[in-house]
């Protein structure tokens, strides 16, 4: 866990009870050292992230005769703990994972920050609990189990991520966001403190458009002053897009002229938008710094996937994000993004398709089927990032379905009919016929919007968002030492957003309405009015040349045979097919390459887990 504390280690046994931590220093850097007890030392903590809000409940609690010893924020959840218990939690604004001992009680009490930006895994196994930040950690114990979880294996190969509380492995859960569990002699208990709620924005009278936006900026001003608190140097990523830009431009506001902005560029002009954190930099006046990677300089880090991510997961945007953060590290350490504007504002494009099916399922079946199906099958077959082609087909392949399915569908990979296909009889004989998307089926129905349109960021928010983006975000980050803050899920914030109307956020076919109006005059117009370019990778075309050895070693007939997991000829087809140029097939190939690249390594018991640091060697730019 060196990576993710390089300052600092600490360790507490009580009888059978033990924490350890390791510490990235970022508030109280003298005297914060973890874990740290209340006067007695019958409370003990453990505790990865930042609370936000900590100053107001440390002047509370000391109001109420609770004496403090350090100036870290982590030393106000023991006394809040031992003012109000459990429900000191919902209090919190942060990004967290924390672990509570209480001595007198005789129970450890864990919980997760709303939005899942920290990480929490857990094993209860013969009567033991363990816990971790990272896998990493249960995987260093001899007994750990690591059988492979085959409904976990299926939910990925449809998702492209594992949502909790399942992890890759049977024995180890992570626990979701937004929950706290207890944990005593008698067993472990799971209870949610907290869930995305876009209830108001249905119900409540929404403010007048021009009230709405100056209300829009307060609320970004203020998440981003409160997550400016530190006592080591931040920056912020800037990619030129809406949400990092308005970040970049908040902390000017605030602290104007001391801003460090961070991007990278890269050599294929389809999947490079350096031009626009330039624009950006220049007119929000930050001191912003560049890279430009070669190809290569990704590619050399696909092979390392799995000591960042540890489970499996199919965003290939890990590999930008980490060479963003790896570059960012050598000049802060803290730094800020502008993660969670797309599932809070609707910034995807699968929310204009969504609108757009209320008039594609207008047109007469015989057109659509006959005429518009056909023609979308004869485009021809682009290698380009989010193609038309790519788009259109998966657009006409599902229009018809219901929202929720639709859009998972869109976002994921393999679909039943697949999975029969891929899935070896064996492993489809253990795993019966349980549904890879019940997750989104169990979101689905417990989401108490009515709206269709809020039902899907509801989903985004549960889903995509706390089991790909943010985990992206963690691992890419922590594995170079780097705090990555969210200040767009900062409560202040995102519960003013998500209490705004639909039609504010995605107005006609017009996605982030509310923020590209709240931000004029703040941003260049070519920042604000610019389509969403997102933080991809040439992987269609890699899977054709660079990575082409590698992929064809991974699903060689000799290992899948050895394996059991995946019939050879199936995958064969899908790699034959896009090697020819007759499909593209780089969601599925990416999907199972990593699978396979992350089964090697974690297989088997003795497996080297820690992280390797290795440079990247870019070439850098600084305005």
């Amino acid at each position: 866990m060196t990576h993710r504390g390089p300052d600092d280690e600490g360790r507490m046994v009580d009888g059978e009870v033990g924490l350890a931590m390791r510490r990235l220093s970022i508030i109280d850097l003298q005297s914060g050292h973890q874990p740290i007890g209340n006067e007695d030392e019958s409370i003990w903590t453990v505790f990865n992230g930042e609370i936000y809000n900590y100053r107001a409940l440390r002047d509370e609690l000391s109001s109420q005769g609770h004496s403090f010893h350090t100036r870290s924020d982590t030393e106000v959840l023991v006394h809040a703990y031992e003012e109000y218990g459990d429900a000191f939690i919902p209090r919190l604004n942060g990004m967290f994972a924390f672990a509570i001992w209480d001595r007198k009680r005789r129970r450890v009490l864990l919980a997760r920050d709303r939005s899942g930006i920290k990480p929490l895994y857990y094993s209860y196994d013969n009567g033991v609990f363990a816990f971790g930040s990272e896998l990493k950690v249960l995987l260093a114990r001899p007994e750990q189990r690591r059988d492979l979880d085959l409904v976990s294996l299926q939910q990925y190969l449809a998702m492209e991520h594992i949502p909790p509380p399942r992890t890759i492995f049977a024995g180890v859960r992570k626990l979701p966001a937004g929950c706290y569990m207890v944990v005593t002699e008698d067993g472990v208990t799971v209870r949610r403190y907290w869930d995305p709620d876009l209830r108001p924005s249905e119900t409540r009278k929404p403010p007048t458009l021009a009230r709405a936006k100056g209300e829009f900026v307060e609320r970004l001003r203020e998440a981003a002053r409160l997550e400016l608190v530190s006592d080591v140097p931040l920056g912020v990523f800037l990619s030129g897009g809406l949400d990092s830009s308005a970040v970049a431009a908040m902390m000017q506001e605030i602290v104007p002229g001391n801003v460090k902005s961070f991007s990278v560029g890269f050599d294929d002009p389809s999947f490079d938008e350096s031009r626009y954190a330039e624009l950006a930099a220049r007119h929000i006046g930050t001191e912003h710094r560049s890279m430009r990677l070669e190809s290569q300089a990704l590619l050399d880090l696909v092979p390392r996937l799995p000591s960042i991510l540890d489970e499996p997961m199919a965003d290939a945007s890990i590999i930008p994000t980490f060479a963003l953060c790896r570059f960012a590290q050598q000049h802060v350490k803290v730094a800020l993004g502008g993660d969670g504007g797309d599932e809070l504002l609707a910034g995807y494009s699968t929310l204009q398709a969504h609108k757009l099916t209320n008039y594609y399922r207008r047109i007469p079946g015989f057109v659509r089927n006959g005429l518009i199906k056909p023609a979308v099958d004869r485009l021809p077959v682009s290698m380009s990032n989010l193609s038309f082609d790519f788009k259109a087909r998966r657009f006409v392949r599902d229009a018809a379905r219901p929202t929720a399915l639709r859009h998972h569908l869109w976002l994921g990979n393999f679909r039943r009919g697949d999975l029969a296909r891929l899935l070896t009889p064996g492993v489809q004989a253990d795993l019966q016929t349980d549904d890879p998307l019940r997750p989104v089926y169990e979101y689905a129905r417990a989401c108490t919007a009515q709206h269709d349109l809020n039902r899907v960021l509801y989903l985004d928010m549960k889903l995509y968002m706390e089991s790909d983006i943010l985990v992206k975000v963690d691992r890419a980050s922590m594995a170079n030492s780097l705090e990555v803050r969210v200040p767009l899920l900062n409560r202040v914030f995102a519960d003013y957003v998500m209490s705004l109307p639909i039609d504010y956020k995605l107005k006609g076919f017009t996605r982030k309405y509310i923020f590209r109006e709240a931000m004029r005059g703040r941003l260049p117009d070519e920042i604000i009015d610019r389509e969403k370019h997102g933080f991809g990778m040439p992987i269609s075309r890699w899977l054709r040349t660079d990575l082409r050895e590698l992929a064809e070693d991974a699903f060689s007939e000799e290992r899948l045979k050895r394996d059991g997991l995946f019939e050879p000829r199936y995958v064969h087809d899908l790699l034959s097919n896009h090697l020819a140029g007759k499909q593209d097939n780089r969601k599925p190939l990416w999907t199972l390459l990593v699978f396979q690249l992350w089964y090697e390594h974690y297989r088997q018991p003795g497996t080297p887990v820690e992280v390797e640091h290795g440079s990247l060697q870019p070439a850098e730019t600084v305005l």
